[in-house]
């Protein structure tokens, strides 16, 4: 298997000279978080992932979870691993120092994501989910709830879990059977069953805290009707000690195509004593405060395999010996030249790394928004900063995941046949990506929600969050020597962008097909986009940088920013006009015919 290394270097230029991380530093609650400290962060995490959790990323995958009579077991060695994890602060890194946690801004803590996610993804669903369920109660929940609950949770003693998916539906919450019937001590007694439970039950934690969607005996239908409810695998005393075990237990867990390490369980809920987080019947807007946290990590995921996928395909076409190149051989004395002189693999190789950097610069920007709405002194910059979060969620999850299964097969490929055997570990990064496409929403769904909720939202101003700073820069820079070349791709691309949302606007407001129709496109079209202003952008550092440039680093920043400029962002031709087409064919079949 490749020996994968943080890309500190990249993380870097993106933290410091494509963004000014000052920014961030000087807002109220972030100020210890100075350069030095954030570099030491990253360092510190990068030896974490690199030495503790890579080694287990394959061991786990070939062991997996197992359960026996609702008790899981992780793989040998997540244990330990786990206990050094949370040793280390990396459970708290960016939660409320009130509770313990460190205060990390998103800004960094998406970057220590993203490691842990190319080292070992099933180990960091186990942080993951917890830091999740983090965030809704501490945001939602009451002071009691949050004293009793939230240290231990960021001390990594105890976990969490979002339990939302039950048998009969996933996407579609208004219709949950799982109900919540009040007790006269102030708790509720939950019944019901839930299902692909992430994290629902281990041994790496003393207790599991789950978060639960039900419905009171008076809700009202649909998702208005929805409680959410903080519901503990093992009762909690009021001095912190754990006491009997709740009505709660794990019926199976899911043998799966990837992510073999993480625990994917059936959770029983028999009357199972819980509380109330927030308010009754807002159970959905706490639980999208989760949401929206884990499907920009989702994202983060897909970027993380697709970068370790990257290096190892890169390092594989260095070292593997096959044919001769078309202009003539290029190493004589050796019996073939290597993978890199052929165009095919540099173009695979290149598409893999137009992604990732182009991800991980969008990925940051969309973190940067959310820290300035989190932390920032002024209203009015804070509601901006949400807008723009709102608008960017579902783009980075379906685009950052489609784009990191694309990736981690382009990486199989270069390898060849050695790709598809398990020696390599490139088939696992495969098999691991798929699900991220699926779960915390399916990537089509992201799409309805970008074309049926955020494009018109408030009147369009969620779009001009995004349009306006996008058309000002190309306004500037359109005619810039050398930077024209990358800027002006980029304003064919934003045109089509334009004219696909007036198009779409006006006719799903006649026809809500043709929106739905037309959604997977233009969330392409708009992501394509996106990165490309962060590839513009990028080109631009690296061309006042070019001549200080000692390793090369500039350079290669130029030729990939060329490459997505030449070789990807043209798709945006044939997104539009598949847009364009309309939904006519796509509605036309009759149900039986399929």
């Amino acid at each position: 298997m490749a020996e994968f290394k943080a890309p500190l270097r990249d993380m870097r230029f993106v933290l410091t000279e494509l963004f000014d991380f000052n920014d961030i530093n000087q807002l109220p609650g972030c100020e210890d978080f100075t350069p030095d400290v954030v570099d030491a962060v990253l360092e510190e995490a990068a030896k974490v992932c690199e030495e503790v959790l890579q080694p287990l990323n394959r061991s786990g995958d070939e062991e997996g979870c197992t359960w026996n009579d609702g008790v899981v077991t992780t793989p040998k060695g997540f244990k330990e691993a786990y206990k050094t994890f949370a040793e280390g602060g990396w459970t708290g890194i960016a939660c409320d120092p009130v509770y313990g946690g460190q205060g990390a801004p998103k800004t960094l803590n998406a970057l220590v994501e993203e490691m842990t996610c190319s080292t070992n993804l099933s180990f960091g669903m186990y942080p993951g989910l917890s830091f999740g369920a983090y965030a809704a109660l501490h945001s939602h929940a009451s002071d009691a709830l949050k004293d009793k609950y939230l240290p231990k949770m960021v001390a990594g003693t105890w976990s969490g879990t979002m339990c939302l998916t039950e048998p009969h539906c996933g996407t579609d919450l208004g219709i949950i059977r799982s109900k919540a019937e009040p007790r006269d001590d102030g708790s509720y007694a939950i019944t019901g069953t839930k299902i692909f439970i992430s994290a629902g039950e281990h041994d790496l934690t003393e207790n599991i805290i789950h978060l639960v969607l039900a419905k009171l005996p008076d809700a009202p239908k649909g998702t208005k009707g929805i409680s959410l409810f903080v519901v503990p695998k093992f009762m909690v005393h009021d001095d912190g000690s754990l006491g009997d075990r709740n009505s709660v237990k794990c019926g199976s867990i899911e043998h799966k195509m990837g992510i073999k390490a993480s625990s994917t369980c059936v959770m029983n809920f028999d009357g199972a004593t819980g509380w109330l987080v927030g308010e009754p019947h807002q159970g959905m807007p706490a639980m999208f405060t989760m949401m929206n946290q884990e499907r920009l990590s989702v994202g983060i995921q897909g970027l993380g395999l697709g970068e370790a996928a990257y290096q190892g395909a890169a390092a594989y076409a260095r070292d593997r010996l096959q044919g001769r190149a078309l202009t003539g051989p290029k190493s004589p004395n050796k019996e073939a030249d290597s993978l890199l002189v052929h165009p095919d693999v540099r173009r695979m190789l290149l598409t893999q790394r137009a992604y990732n950097e182009g991800s991980r610069a969008m990925g940051i920007w969309v973190a940067r928004a959310l820290d300035t709405m989190k932390y920032h002194e002024n209203a009015q910059t804070r509601e901006e900063a949400d807008e723009f979060v709102q608008l960017m969620t579902p783009i980075v999850k379906a685009l950052f995941t489609d784009w990191g299964f694309e990736t981690t097969n382009i990486g199989m490929q270069v390898f060849g046949g050695h790709g598809y055997i398990r020696e390599w570990g490139m088939e696992q990064y495969v098999r691991d990506a798929r699900i991220a496409q699926i779960y915390e929403g399916t990537n089509g769904i992201q799409a309805l929600d970008l074309v049926g909720r955020k494009m018109g939202a408030k009147a369009g101003r969620y779009l001009r969050r995004f349009f306006h700073p996008v058309q000002d820069y190309i306004e500037t820079h359109v005619n810039d020597d050398g930077l024209g070349d990358f800027v002006q791709p980029l304003a064919k691309a934003f045109m089509r962008l334009q004219q696909a949302t007036a198009e779409i606007a006006q006719r799903g407001m006649k026809n809500p097909d043709e929106a739905g129709a037309a959604a997977t496109e233009y969330l392409r079209l708009f992501g394509l986009v996106a990165v490309g202003f962060m590839w513009a952008r990028m080109a631009e550092i690296a061309l006042k940088k070019q001549d200080d440039d000692d390793d090369g680093f500039y350079k290669a920043k130029l030729i990939t920013a060329q490459f997505y400029m030449e070789r990807i962002l043209p798709q945006s031709g044939a997104l539009f006009s598949a847009i364009m087409a309309g939904s006519k064919t796509m509605m036309a079949m009759d149900e039986d015919a399929f």
